[in-house]
């Protein structure tokens, strides 16, 4: 039976085996990936619920009501936010397998495979070129997280102070929107 295995393989235990598949996993690039997927499930998990709550605080406390399908009022905006909210959770699932599987292809067990000094131009490209797009990216985000913070805190103050109010002489109404 020990004729038909390899050389390798008679030398080494599962033990072994195991050790040297689990060494070739970016455990970086995992991590990165999985951080990226928690931010991007935070950053759509408050903005829609920031939305939904606006458009609720909208309708009970200000009596704020929906328009003609036609106009473009405060509510067609708030569907579009989250329509764009999910877009972007989309692209970065996508943008993250794809760092993921660059991040697979540049570990040591490629290496190891190919050899150290076996890097093609193509390959330094390929990283260099998402090194550029995450960069961008990052700068992006940051912007994103400027504009989109600012109504989610105008939302949790609203709410806060609506919450906080009581009802006079009949009305829903916690305070005037001017003051903001």
């Amino acid at each position: 039976m020990e004729e038909n295995m390899e050389e390798g393989q008679t030398q080494k235990g599962c033990s072994e085996c195991c050790l040297k598949c689990l060494s070739g996993i970016p455990y970086a690039s995992l991590i990165a990936t999985i951080l990226l997927y928690a931010g991007v499930a935070l950053f759509c998990g408050c903005g829609h619920e920031a939305l939904s709550g606006t458009v609720t605080i909208l309708q009970t406390h200000f009596d704020v009501v929906r328009s003609p399908v036609d106009a473009l009022d405060v509510f067609t905006m708030i569907d579009i936010f989250k329509y764009v909210i999910y877009g972007v959770a989309a692209a970065f699932f996508v943008y993250g397998i794809l760092l993921m599987v660059e991040g697979f292809f540049t570990t040591g067990a490629i290496r190891d495979l190919y050899g150290d000094f076996k890097i093609t131009t193509c390959g330094r490209c390929v990283s260099a070129w998402f090194i550029m797009l995450t960069y961008i990216f990052m700068l992006a985000w940051l912007g994103v997280t400027a504009f989109t913070s600012l109504p989610v805190f105008m939302y949790f103050n609203i709410w806060n102070t609506c919450q906080n109010t009581t009802l006079v002489e009949g009305s829903s109404l916690c305070f005037d929107l001017r003051q903001y």
